[in-house]
C-alpha cells in the first residue's frame, strides 16, 4: 500500500464538484472484494466444511483435502462463485454505503461526527456519528446481501462436500428444479440477521478505531519519537482487522445457522427451527462452529478489502482535486 495518505499529512478537502463519483466506489469495491476473496478462499471453504455438521473439525478436514489428488484445486474449490459474490457484493456494498453516508451527511447535520473526531479520521469518506455508522452499515449490507443471495447459496453448496456439482450452471439448475426459485434465497433470514448487526457493528468499530489509532500516531509524531510516520493505509488495515474480529465474535451464531439452512433447507426449515435442532444435536458449540476460522478470515479479508477500497478512493479524490484546480 502507498504511504500517500500519511496521518501527519492533512486530508484532502474536496468540493462537491470533485467528490468521487459512484463508478469510482463501484470499481474500488470490486477490486477490494476480488482481492480478498481469491486470496482467502481456502479459509472460507474450510469454514463451510467445519460448519456443515456437528462431527466436522478443522484438522481432519484440512488433512483430507491436502491428501486428495489435487489439494490446491480442492482448497480453492468454489473460487468463482466466491469471487462473484464477494467482488460484486463488495462493489454494491461500498457503493450503497457511500451513497447512504453522503445522503445522511447532507440531509441530517445531527448525524455528523463532531469536528474533533472528524479531524482525527484517516479516511476521506463522510464522518458520521456512531448511530449513523451503525445504521448505514446495516442497511447497505442487507441490501447488497439480498441482491447477491443466489450466488451465496451456489457458493456454499459448491464448497460443501454434500453435493457433487460439476459446474455453477448445473448447481443452479438443480436447485431451481428441486427447490424452486425460493431455493436460491435459502437462509436469507439468517444471513440478514447476521449481516445487519455485523456490518453495523463493523462500521461503528472501524471508524472509532481509526480515530483512536490516528490520535496515537499523531501523538507519537508530535513527541518526535524516532519512528517513521504511520500511513493511513496502515491505520485502516489495523482498524479493519480489529473491527472484524469483534463483530465476527458477536454474530457467529447467525453464520452457523445460515450455513446449515443453505446446505440442508429441507431438514432445518427456518432460522428458529434450525437453531433449536442444532442445539439439540450438538449443544451450544454448534452455534460457534468455525468461529476461529471465520474470525481469522474476516479480520484479514475485511482489513484488506477496506484498505484497498479506501486507498483507491483516496487516490481518486486527490486526482479529481488536481484536475479541478487545473480546470480540467
Amino acid at each position: 500500500m502507498s504511504n500517500n495518505g500519511a496521518v501527519a499529512v492533512p486530508q484532502v478537502k474536496t468540493s462537491p464538484s470533485t467528490t468521487s463519483k459512484t463508478p469510482f466506489h463501484f470499481a474500488a469495491g470490486l477490486c477490494s472484494g476480488l482481492t480478498s476473496s481469491i486470496l482467502l478462499q481456502p479459509a472460507d471453504l474450510l469454514k463451510t466444511r467445519v460448519q456443515q455438521s456437528q462431527g466436522a473439525s478443522l484438522l481432519p478436514t484440512l488433512k483430507a483435502i491436502i491428501s486428495s489428488p489435487n489439494p490446491i484445486r480442492g482448497l480453492w474449490r468454489g473460487t468463482l462463485p466466491s469471487a462473484l459474490r464477494t467482488g460484486f457484493g463488495s462493489a454494491l456494498y461500498f457503493t450503497s454505503l457511500n451513497a447512504l453516508r453522503q445522503a445522511v451527511a447532507q440531509t441530517n447535520p445531527m448525524a455528523l461526527a463532531s469536528p474533533a473526531n472528524s479531524a482525527k479520521s484517516s479516511s476521506v469518506l463522510p464522518k458520521l456519528s456512531n448511530t449513523a455508522n451503525l445504521a448505514t452499515g446495516a442497511v447497505a449490507r442487507v441490501a447488497a446481501g439480498f441482491v447477491m443471495m443466489p450466488v451465496t447459496v451456489l457458493k456454499v453448496r459448491y464448497e460443501s462436500d454434500y453435493y457433487a456439482y460439476r459446474s455453477l450452471l448445473g448447481a443452479g439448475r438443480d436447485i431451481v428444479r428441486t427447490e424452486g426459485l425460493r431455493g436460491l434465497f435459502a437462509g436469507f433470514g439468517a444471513t440478514a440477521a447476521r449481516d445487519a448487526p455485523y456490518a453495523g457493528l463493523y462500521v461503528l468499530f472501524y471508524e472509532q478505531l481509526k480515530r483512536r489509532f490516528s490520535v496515537m500516531a499523531n501523538k507519537s509524531t508530535n513527541n518526535e519519537t524516532p519512528t517513521t510516520t504511520v500511513s493511513s493505509s496502515s491505520i485502516n488495515f489495523a482498524s479493519g482487522a480489529a473491527a472484524a474480529g469483534m463483530a465476527t465474535a458477536i454474530t457467529n451464531p447467525f453464520d452457523a445457522v445460515k450455513t446449515r439452512l443453505q446446505l440442508m433447507p429441507a431438514k432445518y426449515g427456518n432460522m428458529v427451527h434450525a437453531t433449536r435442532l442444532m442445539l439439540q444435536e450438538d449443544g451450544m458449540r454448534s452455534l460457534f462452529g468455525g468461529l476461529g476460522l471465520r474470525m481469522a478470515r474476516k479480520a484479514i479479508s475485511s482489513a484488506l478489502a477496506w484498505t484497498v477500497y479506501e486507498e483507491l478512493i483516496l487516490r481518486a479524490e486527490k486526482r479529481l482535486e488536481r484536475n479541478h484546480k487545473m480546470g480540467l
